[in-house]
């Protein structure tokens, strides 16, 4: 049997004049690294490198072969300083630039710096950057709920406006959103974590369906907890609102109030690099062939049966639609 996946699904679209008589014939394949892989010849752009998973990340790939544009804000930075060493200590096609995923000014910038030194569009898109502020929804201010959902879902809209112009030309191209498990199960007292990544995950949805004629894959990795340096982040983002909150929304919920900056992420035995690796071996995938969803996680993994019914539900609904060729594409129909 013939395979077909979005390439070809594209390919007898235009043949046609139709997508309704195509679809992909297989599931999406498990993504899996390995240290051998080369990316020699890969551009990708990630943000949020001044730590964790973006860190990690830009490090492994420049040390496979790919050229990296590691983004972050706020330079000039000690961090970025250590990445500009390293580079330049192993001699990795590695580059530095200054991303504030909340000013579009930056974005658009540093989106056309990077295309300049790449002299072309990316290739992929790691749309890394995030924070979490925690509390009761009701504490949560307009001023942290704006910050939250400015970093956590205008951020990654922003990022992938910039570069999909330049994909669409090159009729490819990889989007990676980091979401979370909370971007699909729902703790009590995380503020709204998860109100930003559910969002994150739907836009990431739609984003796939849409981009399936343009030969452009969408991923969305969803982390387990992980120590890293978000939690330092976060708290002091809580502490901030905890300062600030007024005692007619804060006096019913006295035991989140009195944690509110004193999280610690520090117990958590999980390695930051399974994130890493994971997004590596999704680059690593022939195009069309990506999974929508990928839990990255050695723990429990509870979002995987809401994926599940979801997937069944899209298909289900919309699969023998105009739209369906494009649901089936990314759920596999």
């Amino acid at each position: 049997m013939t395979r077909i996946n979005r390439r070809s699904l594209l390919v007898g679209a235009a043949a046609t004049g139709a997508l309704a008589a195509v679809a992909r014939s297989a599931a999406a394949a498990e993504p899996v690294y390995t240290p051998t892989l080369s990316f020699k010849g890969k551009s990708v752009l990630i943000t949020g490198c001044s730590s964790g998973f973006g860190r990690l990340t830009a490090e492994l790939l420049a040390r496979q072969g790919a050229r990296v544009f590691a983004t972050m804000r706020g330079l000039p930075r000690p961090e970025a300083d250590e990445l500009i060493a390293l580079a330049t200590a192993e001699d990795l096609d590695l580059h530095v630039i200054g991303i504030d995923v909340t000013e579009l000014q930056q974005v658009n910038t540093g989106v056309k710096e990077a295309e300049r030194i790449n002299g072309g569009p990316v290739d992929v898109l790691v749309n890394n950057a995030g924070i979490g502020i925690t509390s009761p929804v009701e504490v949560q201010d307009m001023t942290a709920t704006r910050l939250i959902f400015d970093t956590n879902v205008f951020g990654p809209h922003r990022m992938a406006r910039a570069v999909l112009p330049g994909m669409r030309e090159a009729h490819s191209g990889l989007i990676i959103q980091i979401s979370s498990q909370l971007g699909r199960v729902i703790l009590p007292y995380s503020g709204h974590y998860s109100a930003t990544k559910f969002a994150l995950e739907a836009m990431s949805e739609q984003l796939a369906y849409e981009l399936v004629p343009h030969g452009i894959d969408v991923t969305i990795i969803e982390p387990g907890g992980y120590p890293t340096k978000v939690w330092v982040n976060r708290n002091a983002y809580s502490a901030d609102l905890k300062a600030r909150s007024l005692k007619s929304h804060s006096d019913g919920y006295p035991a989140q109030m009195e944690q509110m900056g004193k999280e610690d992420g520090s117990g958590r035995s999980n390695d930051p690099m399974d994130v890493a690796r994971a997004i590596a071996a999704l680059i690593a995938q022939p195009p069309g062939t990506r999974p929508l969803r990928l839990p990255v996680s050695p723990g429990a993994k509870p979002q995987m049966a809401i994926n599940t019914v979801t997937a069944q539900v899209q298909t289900g609904w919309l699969g023998n639609s105009p739209f369906g060729p494009l649901i089936r594409a990314v759920h596999d129909g």
